[in-house]
């Protein structure tokens, strides 16, 4: 697979396409943080209302991530990616045109939508690629797609100081964030024009039941109902931080409101959720073994994914903060450094992923580089300002290989427990690592770096001790086709007047 990569044809021109979508739908969502502090002076906000806005960013991706999956298996891929990134626009423009903490609250809150575009891609590639090469495809989709972090970072600020004689003084913030929006919105056309969710000659399987994942045991159920409750927590841990002194958005009583609205929710999950699998419940129906699946396998991905993409999420946050206070460096200064960490994204996650195709055991791929995610974070836990700077930022890109390599080999994992309900299941999984987020998050707006990363380590190595222990190899890592297709019949392909053909 690697050699044809960087072709243009065939399934690699899904890839490519596909990535590309990722890289935008992250450039959108990763746009306030470039401009956190000049937004802060220019409208004046506090330090704990820049880093609850952060929090916002990830709220709703919780939610969206499992309704994102779910039309996603029941439309398919190149629907759902191209309104999601039309719909980019809005709250792109709605930060753009912002002028309080509140209005940039609920541009913010809409952004996490946006941010929930990862999960189609993934079955999207899914259709395009065997097991054998899934790895290795999700990783480069997954990290190059993650680069659009690293490219807000970088190119946003640049295109803000370029077009400042335009209006906004110095640094055209506005103008920069609104631009974001329109480029995925017409990129969203695009790609409307230019795939296809499968090959020719393959049927786009989707679940037989919709509203929510159908299991298939009772324990399987309860596991399902439990994870659910998580996501909810986050949301409602979200409240109560919007709700704190200095913060100004929420009353305590409109706390209680959202609370008792978190719980309805919950309870219509519930509801759903036993209505798709009330047969199985009242034991009507049963399930072959070519059928099953133990959702806690699926629990123990959403753990991986609060480890090591939670982790990333809440790293990307706040190094440029952490750097700038510990070494005393300028804030442009510190905030390059920080940016290496999504840069580096470019090569870990499709690594990460490529050594889970390759080594063998897609298992222990996950067991070893959780181990590596909290050496990395417990050993950044020591840095002061006593160490050498390279030595520091060394540590930090060593913890931000593990993490996000863990992310390409979780999802070398995701697509093979039941490819039907990949959406869902991704949505779920994916979910998980905006849960990690605001959790690792709302405990740095309460207590300092040190406490962060050594919880974010502290985490990691028990997360590789459950993976060791608990965690399956899936059937069919490494075949050549998924259960039920048929393989095709010669990988190279073409494509001949816009149509793809086999040769």
């Amino acid at each position: 697979m690697l050699k044809k990569l960087f072709t243009f044809k065939g399934r690699y021109r899904i890839l490519h396409q596909t990535w590309f979508a990722f890289f935008l739908t992250f450039v959108c969502w990763f746009n306030f943080a470039p401009f956190a502090t000049t937004i802060g002076k220019e409208l004046h906000l506090l330090p704990e209302q820049i880093k609850t806005l952060g929090i916002c960013n990830l709220a709703l991706t919780i939610p969206a991530r499992i309704i994102i999956g779910m039309l996603l298996d029941r439309f398919g891929p190149r629907i759902t990616y191209s309104v999601l990134l039309i719909f980019a626009a809005v709250p792109c423009l709605a930060t753009a045109l912002s002028h309080s903490f509140s209005e940039l609250v609920i541009s913010r809150l809409l952004m996490g939508i946006v941010g929930s575009g990862f999960v189609v891609g993934i079955r999207m590639v899914a259709e395009w690629f065997p097991p054998k090469d899934i790895g290795i495809a999700q990783g480069v989709y997954g990290g190059w797609g993650n680069f659009g972090a690293f490219g807000a970072e970088f190119a946003l600020p640049i295109i803000a100081l370029a077009t400042g004689f335009l209006g906004g003084g110095g640094s055209n913030w506005r103008l920069t964030i609104g631009l974001t929006g329109i480029i995925a919105a017409v990129y969203g056309v695009i790609y409307y024009k230019s795939v296809e969710n499968t090959p020719p000659g393959k049927a786009y399987k989707r679940p037989k039941k919709n509203g929510a994942l159908e299991v298939t045991s009772v324990k399987s159920f309860w596991a399902m109902i439990v994870s659910n409750f998580g996501l909810i927590f986050a949301l409602g841990l979200l409240a109560w931080r919007l709700e704190q002194k200095n913060i100004h958005f929420l009353t305590e009583s409109q706390m209680y409101i959202v609370w008792v609205l978190l719980l309805g929710l919950f309870a219509f999950q519930t509801y759903k959720a036993y209505q798709v699998n009330s047969e199985l419940l009242a034991g009507r129906k049963t399930y072959s073994p070519s059928q099953r699946f133990q959702f806690g396998q699926v629990a123990l991905l959403e753990f991986t994914y609060v480890t090591n993409f939670g982790s990333e999420l809440a790293a990307v946050s706040m190094l440029p903060a952490f750097f700038e206070k510990t070494f005393g460096l300028e804030h442009v200064v510190a905030g390059m450094i920080a940016a290496t960490y999504p840069f580096l994204n470019l090569v870990s996650r499709p690594s990460g992923g490529l050594i889970s195709d390759k080594l063998g055991s897609r298992k222990w791929t996950m067991t070893i580089l959780s181990v590596g995610i909290g050496i990395g974070y417990l050993t950044i836990h020591f840095i002061n300002k006593s160490w050498p700077l390279p030595l520091a930022i060394a540590a930090t890109m060593f913890a931000a290989y593990f993490a996000q390599a863990g992310c390409g080999a979780t999802y070398g994992i995701v697509p093979l427990i039941k490819k039907e309900a990949t959406g869902q299941i991704a949505g779920n999984v994916g979910a998980y690592g905006n849960f990690g987020g605001v959790v690792y998050l709302t405990i740095y707006s309460l207590t300092d770096p040190s406490t962060l990363f050594s919880t974010m380590g502290i985490t990691a190595i028990i997360c590789a001790f459950m993976c060791g222990f608990f965690l399956k190899e899936p059937k069919g890592s490494f075949a050549e086709k998924y259960e039920g297709e048929s393989p095709a019949t010669n990988e190279s392909e073409q494509v001949t007047s816009g149509v793809l053909v086999e040769e």
